[in-house]
This record gives C-alpha cells, structure tokens and sequence, in this order.
C-alpha cells in the first residue's frame, strides 16, 4: 500500500510540474548561455594570436583541442545526469562552472599584467620575443578548461532536460525544433555581434557581454525551478554494455559452451520465468554468438524468484542484442569521424586564411576573421529547409519513399568532398597572388584577394552537414535500441570531438614533418593541405560505401517511409 501511495503522490506531482509553463525558463538560459559560449570560443584563434602572441599554428591547434573537450564533456554530463544527480543539477552546476570561467577569461582581457607585452606588429620579423609567461599561461588555460566543461557539460543535457518536461512526443519534437534553432541563432548573433565588437571595440568589452549572458543564463535557469519536472537518475547504459563484456569473458575462461538445445537465456523476471530455450530466436540474434554466453544461464546465476544472483556474470538477452547493435554501426560511426576531420581541418585554416586577405565589405565594415563560421551556420539552417520542404518531396515523387538515413549521410559526403576542392582551388588562388606580390615573410601583410572567395567552400560544407548531420541523427536514433537513445544522441558528439582530435594531431604532424604549415601560411602550401584532405574524403567515402552495402537496417527500412514522412509534414 505504502509504495502505490508513493507512485500516486509521484504522478499528481508530475503532472502539477512540467509542461509549457517552463519553455520559456530553459529555452531562454540555453540562448544565453550558447550566445556565452559563441562569444568566447568563435574568436578565440585570433584572440590567442593577438593577445598572447602564439604563433597561428599552435592556435589553431589549441582551438581544435577545446572544440574536441566541448564535444566530449556533454558526454560526460549526459552520464552523470543519468547515472547520479540528474539534469537540473548537472545544468546548475555547470552553468556556474561557465560563470566562473567567463570572470577569469574576462579578466585576462582587462587586466594587462595577465597578458604578455604586445608584439610590434609593424615589425616585419616572423617572430616574436614577447612571450606569456608560466603564471598567464595557467590563468588562461585554467579559464578555457573551465570554459569547456561548464558550455559543453550543460548543452545537451538541456537537452534532455527540456524534453522531459513534456508527456507527448509531439510538445517534444516542437521543443527540439526550438532547441536547434536556437542553438544555431545564438552562434550566428556571437559569432557576428560579439566577436565584431572584440575586433572593432575591445576584448574586454566582448568578453564582458558573453559573462553578462552567461549571469543571465544561470538567473533564468534557477528561476524557473518551481515549475519544473525533475527527472530522477536511473543509471548509466554503459554499465549494461561492461557487464555483457565481462560476463561473455568470464563463461569463456570457463569454457561454458554456446549452442546447446538444453541451455537456457535469461530474458528477465517478468512473471518468474528464468529463461527460454535457446532455439527460440524471436530475440536471440546468431551474430556474434561469442557474446550469447553472456546470457546464458548457468547454476548459481539467478534467484529462486527469477532475479539475477550475480550480475557481473549474467546479463539479459535485451542486454546482449543491445551491445551487439553498437557493434554492428561501428563501422557506419567510424566513416563519419573522417567526414568530419576534413572540415575540422577547414574551419580552423579557413581563420588563418582570412586573417591574410581583404575583407572589407565597402570602405568602412571589415568582416572579422572570426565571423566566417557563421556562413556555415547559415547555408546549414537554409540548405536544411529547402530540403525539407523541396528535395526530399520531389525525391519521394520520383522513386515512391522518402531517402534513407544512409543516402543523406552519402549525398553529405559529396558535398563535402567538393568543398575540399574549392578550398584547394582558392588557396592555390591566394597563395599565387601573395607570390607575385612578394609577401612571404611580411607576417601583418594582405593579400590583395577578397575574402569572399572563401565563402562558396563554407556554403558547399554548411549544405553537407544539411544532409550527414540529420541523417546521422536519424539513423543512430531509429537504430539504436530503446535503452541506449541517450547514447545514440551521444554518438554525433562524439564523432565531432574525435575528428577535432584527429585533426589536431595531423595538423601537428604536417607541421613537423613538411613545409606546408609554416607560421606565415604565406610560405607555406595550404592548399596542398586541402588537396590531401581531399584524397582522404575520396578513400573514405568508398569506406562508407562498403559499410552502406553491407548493413541492414534493423528499424529503418520497413518504417523508414512513414518515419520520414512524418518528419517533413511536421
């Protein structure tokens, strides 16, 4: 009686909380707190070279390393929400986290001891002496890891927070919508406005409105917190996929055989029954059969009451077709990481390109080197409704079905491979002009070359994640099971934060080993960069092929026509 009357009290306080009283709270912190995060991370390749007078190499290798941390640390925030102190308290904390690491980051902008003496740049020299010393390095790199775990710990799982506010799938899919427009609407304003404003007015002032946003962010959040629905913690899914690898070794060493008629798999305890026959494979998948020892049961394993004696060398079946899921879409997961290391790779140059040529629009407005990500954010959200409302019903007309997750995901690899060239193809532009000009050497010099050139290959790659981007989403969501939805979100951030990895280390390595990638880029051969990048989308794109052919949509294919259907209408 006493736990009925507590599941009922849990039930009238949910519906008492919740809703779309609260949409208003949670979408306006996540606005701020993504224009917080745009202000300080959009500027912060010219911010180093500026300030702290780090050459433009080490730079963007540093920005490739905190965009790789702000894609890892939502990860590692989904988890603990998840597993132990659920979504607002994890939100709280790491927006506070955030505030902390705004303060400091604004304070290295003000105060001039906290910086290094600024080089001559009227000095043509392609070095400089002044260099930060042990105490500013500390300060500023403190501020930046703090920086990454408050923004990425609380994105998205703002995420899931947000969605667990409403009963219906349909008030969750219009607040995705939103999430995801204002995701994109708050870098554009930062990566504009704020990073404008740090170029043409001060630092300090850039900084300043971004820890503005994020005080903000963190007084929204909070004062919305008598109308939310708290979610409880109900365990990590990784903890599943570990016990079906230890279990599975375990039977191994002990050389319990799989495959016999008498053996039993444990499905749970629903109504007491322990297991089912092994030759019942309305479940139980032949694939990987290794891995079906983990849930065969052999004596002491389970209760007389039909619950499992020892977890760590039993698991159910659910649990074992779930971690072969995850093996099967490796390979798939694995060809989106080396989609996204070219245009990683592409994002951070493209910087160190505009910082070299002419990017003045009319006499007085010069676009800020920093700003030119926003071209993607913007061809991306255009490119996103057109396809939505033009391509994908014409694509339905002509072949009777609406394209598949891995058919975006592909036409997405050719998009991006394009960009590639076009990048190679102007940077071969630009480095012709900076050698007739004779501007090797001369670090603050302009190639006479506008910096529009730049903008197709940014609009070609914001096209691409048009398509790879959702029909990642798609298929790691449609595919994955029930008890692992969380992960599937996970997996995008995932590849991002592998792939800006990668391509620091190959960034890196390129430096080392060549003379591509020299400080003056002037020097060097940028676009020979680009063509290899370009050979690697070739190669990997006849990867992803392979994987393609050889995979079988387990929930995709015979309700993908439906699933996707009710994507466009809605």
């Amino acid at each position: 009686m006493g736990e009925g009357k507590r599941l009922e009290e849990e039930a009238q306080t949910s519906k008492r909380h919740g809703g779309w009283i609260t949409f208003p709270f949670i979408i306006g912190s996540f606005a701020c707190m993504t224009l917080a995060t745009g202000g300080w991370l959009s500027n912060l390749i010219v911010y180093l070279i500026k300030e702290y007078n780090i050459n433009s190499i080490d730079a963007t290798l540093i920005f490739n390393i905190v965009s790789g941390c702000l894609c890892v640390f939502p990860v590692v925030g989904a988890v603990l929400a998840d597993s132990f102190f659920g979504s607002f308290f994890v939100v709280a904390i790491s927006t506070s986290i955030s505030l902390l690491a705004m303060i400091s980051l604004t304070l290295t902008a003000t105060i001039h001891s906290l910086r290094p003496q600024p080089c001559d740049h009227d000095n043509t020299s392609n070095t400089c002496s002044s260099s930060p010393s042990r105490l500013q390095y500390t300060i500023l790199y403190s501020s930046i890891i703090l920086a990454c775990l408050g923004s990425g710990g609380s994105r998205f799982t703002t995420a899931t927070f947000g969605a667990n506010q409403y009963d219906t799938t349909k008030d969750q899919n219009i607040f995705f919508n939103w999430f995801f427009v204002t995701l994109y609407a708050g870098f554009v304003a930062s990566s504009t406005a704020i990073v404008y404003i740090q170029d043409n007015v001060s630092w300090g002032w850039g900084f300043g409105i971004s820890l503005a946003a994020n005080l903000i962010a963190l007084a929204i959040f909070l004062l919305g917190n008598r109308f939310y629905r708290l979610d409880k913690p109900i365990g990590s899914p990784f903890t599943s996929l570990a016990r079906v690898l230890v279990a599975t070794t375990r039977k191994s060493l002990a050389r319990v055989q799989v495959g016999s008629d008498e053996g039993c798999y444990y499905y749970g305890d629903q109504d007491h029954r322990v297991g089912r026959l092994v030759v019942d494979e309305l479940m139980l998948t032949k694939s990987f059969r290794c891995l079906n020892r983990a849930a065969l049961i052999t004596q002491g394993d389970v209760h007389l009451d039909g619950t499992i004696a020892k977890p760590w060398r039993l698991c159910k079946v659910q649990e074992v077709e779930d971690f072969k899921t995850l093996l099967k879409i490796f390979p798939l997961w694995s060809t989106s990481i080396f989609l996204s290391v070219p245009i990683a790779i592409q994002g951070s140059l493209t910087v160190l390109q505009a910082l070299t040529m002419d990017r003045h629009l009319g006499p007085n407005f010069k676009i800020p080197a920093g700003s030119f990500s926003v071209i993607i954010f913007i061809s991306t959200t255009i490119s996103l409704t057109l396809v939505d409302r033009f391509l994908y019903p014409i694509w339905q007309k002509l072949i009777g079905r609406m394209p598949r997750p891995l058919e975006r995901i592909g036409l997405g690899h050719v998009l991006n491979f394009i960009s590639m060239l076009v990048s190679a193809l102007v940077e071969s532009k630009r480095l012709k002009i900076a050698h007739v000009h004779h501007l090797q050497g001369q670090v603050e010099a302009i190639v006479p070359i506008s910096a529009l050139w730049l903008f197709p290959q940014l609009v070609l790659v914001g096209m691409g994640e048009a398509f790879h981007f959702p029909g990642q989403v798609g298929l790691y969501y449609q595919e994955f099971p029930m008890s692992l939805r969380s992960t599937a979100t996970a997996m995008i951030s995932l590849v991002i934060a592998v792939a800006y990895y990668l391509s620091t280390g190959l960034i890196d390595l390129l430096h080392k080993v060549t003379k591509w990638l020299p400080d003056d880029i002037n020097r060097g051969r940028l676009d020979n960069v680009y063509w290899m990048i370009s050979v690697i989308g070739v190669i990997n794109f006849g990867y992803y092929l392979v994987c393609a052919r050889c995979y079988k949509y387990q929930n995709v294919e015979d309700g993908g026509k439906n699933i996707n259907d009710s994507i466009t209408q809605h």
